[in-house]
């Protein structure tokens, strides 16, 4: 297991080293000056080549993307950025612990509400419980993040005034976001959950299980749950990058000074530097969260953890079942 696990810490190294040359060369090629974008309008072309060579912008594309990498690699610098002349690492280390809570909470209240929705949904099938949660998780999963998070700011937030639109001041301040940015994800993992209990639950284990007068609960926990667990945490996983793309999108409509105002501030002023940093450690965690969930395959499906184990261990398990003789070959 510890080896399948350096494999799969190894393969994230040129993942990320994709993600940084994809993101520095859209970056680079976009259209603006981020130069111009500093000294506005009245400007001399001796103040615009000065700020340029100091900003390192008067270089070719590959002595800027190399730069860059060896910066990165050698000392972990991120650059600084080019609007605020602040370290891009710095500015992240203060608002992405804001990013990764959002991210988090909204994973968390993903499976508090999609896992037991869908098994309702399967367990009561084609009863009106299974028909207002299917057409409900219809309506929440063709409906985009932003459109949820300005509905909610609308009802919630303006109308009836329950909840506050803006910051992280209190507890209150959290609920719109978290619900605007899983409530789709609850969508997904209820259907999902929903159409693997069906095929399980007609399975003979199954009604074998009922014939030995197995409460239903426990038909349905350890049984039913258990085998239909790899299809939703493969959901699960997809989610989890979906829920941390839309995160940003949600701090910009409610004002949280996370991962999110900051790329959108770093795309209005053509600051590369923050954008580059952004994306790059949202990929690096996207593929943290992607190593976990192949983790926690293993866990949950016995079979799939006999892959990664190695040969002396399976030759152990093979001679503990096999005449104490016997020659494995």
């Amino acid at each position: 297991m510890l080896r399948y696990v350096l494999k799969r810490l190894i393969w994230v190294i040129p993942v990320m080293l994709g993600v940084l040359v994809i993101v520095f060369t859209i970056t680079y090629f976009t259209p603006g000056d981020p130069v111009m974008a500093i000294l506005g309008t009245n400007y001399s072309p001796e103040n615009y080549e000065m700020l340029a060579h100091e900003m390192g912008l008067d270089r070719p594309f590959h002595e800027q993307l190399w730069s860059y990498f060896w910066n990165l690699v050698t000392k972990l610098d991120l650059g600084k950025s080019f609007s605020t002349n602040i370290s891009v690492s710095s500015e992240i280390a203060n608002r992405f612990p804001v990013t990764l809570r959002i991210g988090l909470l909204s994973i968390f209240v993903t499976l508090l509400l999609g896992l037991p929705l869908g098994i309702f949904s399967a367990i009561r099938q084609y009863s009106v419980l299974d028909t207002s949660l299917t057409t409900f998780a219809l309506i929440l999963a063709a409906v985009p993040n932003y459109v949820l998070a300005l509905v909610t700011i609308i009802i919630f937030g303006v109308r009836l005034k329950w909840l506050p639109i803006t910051g992280l001041d209190s507890i209150k301040s959290w609920i719109l976001p978290i619900a605007a940015n899983s409530l789709a994800g609850v969508a997904v993992i209820t259907r999902m959950t929903r159409t693997t209990m069906l095929e399980v639950i007609r399975q003979d284990y199954i009604r074998t299980a009922r014939a030995k007068g197995q409460k239903e609960g426990i038909v349905i926990r350890r049984h039913a749950l258990t085998n239909c667990l790899i299809p939703i945490v493969t959901s699960v996983s997809g989610q989890m990058a979906h829920v941390m793309a839309g995160s940003i999108i949600v701090e910009t409509i409610f004002s949280i000074p996370g991962m999110g105002m900051y790329m959108r501030a770093g795309i209005a002023s053509r600051d590369y530097a923050a954008i580059n940093g952004s994306v790059l450690l949202l990929s690096f965690v996207v593929c943290m969260l992607n190593l976990l969930v192949d983790i926690v395959y293993a866990f949950i499906d016995p079979r799939i953890k006999a892959q990664y184990e190695s040969r002396n261990k399976k030759m152990k398990s093979i001679r503990k079942v096999l005449p104490e003789n016997a020659e494995v070959a």
